[in-house]
């Protein structure tokens, strides 16, 4: 079994919003990537973005700088 380790959790309102963190991310070069929420959490669409939490400012930064409508944020073992 791999081992947990803390992770970023982003949750959006809609998909619309976690496939446009991703796209924004890829282009910008933040580190992450698309995932299902996971059951501790619950938010409007199934999918979020995780990733590092050293990567935290550059991810808020993305979310602020293209006006992304985020749901939550989170710091989860996973």
């Amino acid at each position: 079994m791999r081992e947990k380790t803390l992770k970023l959790i982003v949750t959006f309102h809609t998909t619309v919003g976690a496939m446009a963190m991703e796209k924004w991310c890829k282009e910008e070069g933040v580190p992450g990537r698309l995932i299902p929420v996971p059951r501790a959490i619950s938010a409007g669409c199934g999918m979020c973005w995780m990733a590092r939490p050293e990567e935290q400012t550059q991810v808020e930064r993305v979310v602020a700088s293209h006006g992304l409508d985020v749901d939550g944020t989170y710091k989860l073992m996973l």
